[in-house]
């Protein structure tokens, strides 16, 4: 029996599973905030409890994210775009293309029948193709963000939009508001100005099905929607598809697929946790 664990740390969130022999155990999720490595620890702990393990029972940790290197426990770490392809083979074997967006970037990714990065994009310079960009918008519109996704799907007209990197700012939601424009209407609008983003990196390494969204924003359907008709193919989205780094990282534990990099850490934290025992 092998127990293994993925940790995602993103810019705004950190995303834990943990496996046995194959099987997910358990997972976590909750804001990484400006202490990221305290943020992993709390959460890791969290986790653990919950399925009834200690962390001598994990034989492998790996991380991924843009943060990686803060889970100081980590037995090492392997990059975004690998673990979102080994997390979606696993779950989509069909799958060739992968779309992430997530709250700080979107990126694409081709993949191999093997599950094998092929190639990949990032629109890691401009804040529009994001997760945050959408609360930005959804607080100028007065909804949440589930709100937003959900009135989306109910807009009557398409509004001509700037496609710019800038998309569309906070002032000019307020002044189509100000304008008795609908809010759906609106919101379509900015839904479709992100997926526009979002589908030129995709185009940069080429869309080849089957195509699967993962990161926060796959759970976005508003927006899930205008990517769909922007590309012109049908987008899949696997469950809990937050959690895709995650749950790569931890199919690279399995596989013992990973680089030690962080490994230095582990035998300094090991020593601080041993002494304070």
């Amino acid at each position: 029996m092998m127990i293994v664990a993925g940790i995602d740390v993103g810019g705004k969130n950190v995303h834990i599973v943990i496996k046995k022999d194959g099987q997910i155990l358990g997972k976590v999720s909750g804001p990484s905030g400006i202490k990221k490595a305290e943020s992993v620890e709390q959460l890791y702990d969290e986790v653990l409890k919950k399925v009834g393990i200690t962390r001598k029972d994990v034989e492998r940790v790996v991380a991924t994210g843009s943060a990686a290197k803060r889970v100081a426990f980590a037995n090492g770490a392997i990059p975004d775009v690998a673990a979102d392809a080994r997390g979606v083979i696993k779950l989509i074997p069909t799958a060739r293309t992968i779309i992430d967006v997530g709250a700080e970037e979107g990126r694409s990714i081709k993949i191999s029948a093997d599950g094998k990065v092929l190639d990949f994009a990032i629109n890691e310079k401009c804040a529009a193709g994001t997760g945050t960009f959408i609360e930005a918008m959804s607080r100028a519109l007065e909804v949440s963000v589930d709100e937003m996704s959900k009135i989306t799907l109910q807009s009557t007209q398409t509004l001509s939009t700037n496609t710019q990197c800038a998309v569309f700012g906070e002032s000019e939601v307020v002044s189509l508001i100000h304008q008795k424009t609908p809010k759906p209407d609106i919101a379509r609008a900015v839904m479709n100005a992100i997926a526009g983003r979002i589908a030129s990196v995709a185009r940069i390494v080429g869309l080849e099905k089957d195509v699967v969204m993962v990161g926060g924003m796959a759970k976005n359907a508003g927006f899930v929607d205008s990517l769909k008709k922007n590309i012109e193919m049908d987008v899949a989205v696997p469950e809990d598809p937050d959690y895709m780094g995650a749950l790569g990282a931890a199919e690279a534990a399995a596989a013992g697929a990973y680089t030690e990099e962080v490994k230095a850490k582990v035998v300094e934290r090991e020593t601080v946790l041993e002494g304070k025992g």
